[in-house]
């Protein structure tokens, strides 16, 4: 009896903790007018402007709920192009005129804010002098709290635009690929005789996989306070080859860690879900339940900002670079995207009657099409210098862009590109008609690793995705894509209707025809093999291998049409991104090789002089007292040779520095890197400069 009431205490107290840091619906609800209420409730549900009739009561609410949590400023909390996040706080104070102070916070303060437009990448869009920038509110995602020390700020999530209008963030083109991936969804649901209960809207749960280490190595060392990563380290002798550490016990001190985290995101209401070890040692991950695609980016990148600070509190670093270790598995944010239909349901969840089967295949071949066009954009929307250090090794999925469909769901395509599929490898018939695909499992497929386009059950999950990114980019893709695929396959059905000819045939002749011309695409197999890399190239996929050659996808006419069609981006905005996104693989080359020879210079170097030293001290010791020191003369040569690799390493990179040229820095860093990586096994733990990835990776 007494468990039972212990159990419902915990249940109630995360259910009060949860969302109480939220202007939800909730809240809204208790503090508004019922007019205002549902003006505002429906444009969170259904999108398009604010009516600003509403405004002055939803400020007043929002600052009055705000100031009973602790908060004495706001901030307009945006996502400008360099891939975090950016606020400016205001006070909500206003002199009263008798000594005191007001409380204040209107209406235009709530809708609009003007940042400093200049000071962000904008690629071109602003120039120097052209400081004039906008942030507007953006009620899909609800407003927070975001606590501190000793008080809090009311967060007010909006877009970010120049000017001109020109969109210098990354919400305010997700916005606009939901809107038309929502419009095409609509059409396809009135194909399908969908009576409307909502619009229709994706879906996106993405994990977040990182890395903990104790601060005190973090801080011993340059390169990852200044990258992110480690530019040297020695692979230790044990590390992940055990295998023992995937959902290992959790030690306490990262379970504490956890257990603050998950705390910290509910009360944001960020359905945070699970939590485990994940490959590498001192690799974990986090997972929410799904959200509408627009919150869920929103909460990755305050989750990504919460990780950092409560590891802190824990005298732990968070590492969310893609490979901060060489030599074991780097962290991926798995893209779990899916669509929900205006009859509400998931389009890419298999159903039980044959109209549900073929909303369906529909949606799936609209997938299939659009990832086949389109592999160079989604690989363009995943390219950074960190995830260039991740996909295609062992834990991430090639730079080749494929689906993975698993055999049951291959075996009914494959029928259906023969003609009318009958059955199932689960067993079971169909009849012909609209009837197309048989009743399937949730999980009717494997799990797919190695793809980095994976069907998994009712969602597709993108795994090409780095940890550090926002997932704004790759949803933006995903979304717009998509639209165009439902777009052309509505508009030959509404033509098809038009001339009185049968739905279901025309549905069958489309997808049939999309599987025919798409199929090669589709691959269930290992994407590590060399085979497949052969077998990619006889298909004709793209493989794009680094940054600068995915990002050329950018600059393609097909790109630049794509996102004028759907009113995502314009040809300026779109280019923009490219410059921006090329000036960041530059700069972040630039300082890696920097930082590089820095701590070969100053450290390591140092550190091989002084052993080498030691060496010599100790030969002329041995042998001036009468011994034979043949060990430590080849220790001296192995090492002397050693460091004159290094210093030539060392002056080959800070020729390349000099140059500006990106691919001599790469390889430059690994001509350092191999010598400076033998010595560390050489010199002895005391004269080594840099905690080892042995200790990193064990000892937290």
């Amino acid at each position: 009896m007494a468990k039972t009431v212990k159990s419902k205490k915990i249940v109630s107290a995360v259910e009060a903790m949860y969302g109480e840091n939220v202007f939800s619906l909730k809240v809204m609800k208790e503090c508004l007018s019922k007019k205002a209420y549902e003006s505002l409730s429906k444009t969170m549900n259904e999108g398009g402007v604010i009516d600003p009739a509403i405004a002055g009561e939803v400020a007043a609410s929002m600052r009055d709920w705000a100031v009973s949590k602790g908060a004495t400023h706001f901030c307009h909390w945006f996502q400008p192009l360099t891939g975090s996040t950016a606020e400016k706080h205001d006070s909500f104070i206003a002199p009263d005129g008798q000594g005191g102070v007001a409380m204040e916070f209107s209406a235009k303060e709530l809708i609009q804010g003007e940042p400093d437009a200049s000071s962000f990448p904008s690629g071109g869009l602003r120039a120097t002098f052209e400081a004039r920038g906008y942030t507007a509110w953006d009620p899909t995602s609800p407003a927070f709290i975001k606590e501190g020390e000793d008080g809090t700020t009311l967060c007010i999530p909006t877009i970010f635009c120049g000017y001109h209008g020109e969109a210098l963030d990354k919400k305010t083109p997700l916005l606009r690929s939901s809107a038309a991936l929502s419009k095409q969804m609509d059409r396809a649901g009135k194909l399908f005789n969908v009576k409307p209960v909502t619009k229709a809207y994706a879906t996106l749960g993405p994990e977040q996989e990182y890395f903990l280490i104790d601060k005190g190595y973090y801080e011993q060392r340059l390169d990852l306070i200044q990258t992110g990563r480690t530019l040297f380290g020695r692979k230790p002798a044990r590390h992940q080859q055990m295998e023992d550490h995937y959902f290992g016990a959790i030690r306490p001190r990262i379970l504490a860690f956890m257990e603050d985290l998950d705390q910290a995101l509910w009360k944001l209401a960020m359905p945070s879900k699970t939590r485990h070890n994940e490959v590498s040692p001192a690799q974990f991950e986090i997972a929410p339940i799904y959200e509408r695609l627009n919150v869920a980016v929103d909460h990755n990148l305050i989750c990504m900002e919460m990780m950092r600070q409560i590891a802190d509190k824990h005298g732990l670093v968070c590492l969310l670079h893609e490979k901060p270790f060489a030599g074991v598995n780097g962290s991926g944010k798995h893209n779990n995207w899916s669509l929900v239909g205006t009859d509400g349901k998931n389009w890419l969840h298999p159903g039980a009657n044959p109209h549900e089967n073929a909303k369906f295949l529909f949606t799936l071949c609209a997938v299939i099409k659009a990832v086949d066009v389109h592999a160079d954009l989604l690989r363009a929307a995943v390219a950074s210098p960190g995830n260039d250090h991740r996909l295609g090794a062992n834990e991430a999925p090639p730079a080749i862009i494929s689906i993975f469909l698993g055999d049951q769901l291959t075996d009914i395509v494959e029928q259906l590109e023969k003609g009318e599929p009958k059955s199932a490898k689960s067993g079971g018939t169909i009849t012909l008609g609209v009837d197309v695909i048989p009743t399937l499992p949730r999980d009717a497929t494997d799990r797919n690793r190695t793809s980095p386009f994976a069907f998994t059950g009712n969602k597709f999950e993108f795994r090409a995705v780095g940890s550090n990114m926002s997932p704004a980019a790759a949803n933006v893709v995903l979304n717009t894509i998509v639209a165009e695929a439902i777009d052309e396959m509505c508009t030959q059905l509404e033509a098809d209707l038009k001339a009185k000819k049968d739905f279901n045939k025309s549905l069958q002749a489309i997808l049939q025809a999309i599987i025919k011309k798409h199929k090669r695409v589709i691959f269930n197999g290992d994407n590590y093999t060399e085979e497949w890399h052969q077998e990619a190239e006889r298909r004709a996929l793209p493989n794009k291998k680094t940054t600068p050659e995915a990002l050329k996808a950018y600059e393609s006419e097909k790109a630049l049409a794509l996102f004028e069609k759907y009113a995502v981006l314009s040809r300026k905005e779109l280019l923009s991104r490219y410059e921006i996104y090329m000036h960041n693989y530059k700069s972040v080359l630039s300082y890696e090789a920097e930082c590089a020879m820095t701590i070969a210079a100053t450290q390591i170097l140092p550190a091989g002089l002084e052993y080498q030293a030691n060496l010599a001290s100790t030969i002329n010791s041995v042998e001036a007292a009468g011994g034979k020191s043949k060990t430590a003369k080849d220790s001296l040569i192995k090492v002397s040779a050693l460091i004159e690799e290094l210093s030539l390493g060392i002056a080959s990179l800070e020729s390349a520095i000099e140059a500006h040229n990106t691919d001599k820095m790469k390889a430059a860093m690994l001509e350092v890197r191999k010598p400076a990586d033998e010595l560390e096994g050489l010199i002895p733990a005391d004269l080594w400069p840099l905690p080892t990835y042995a200790e990193m990776l064990f000892l937290y």
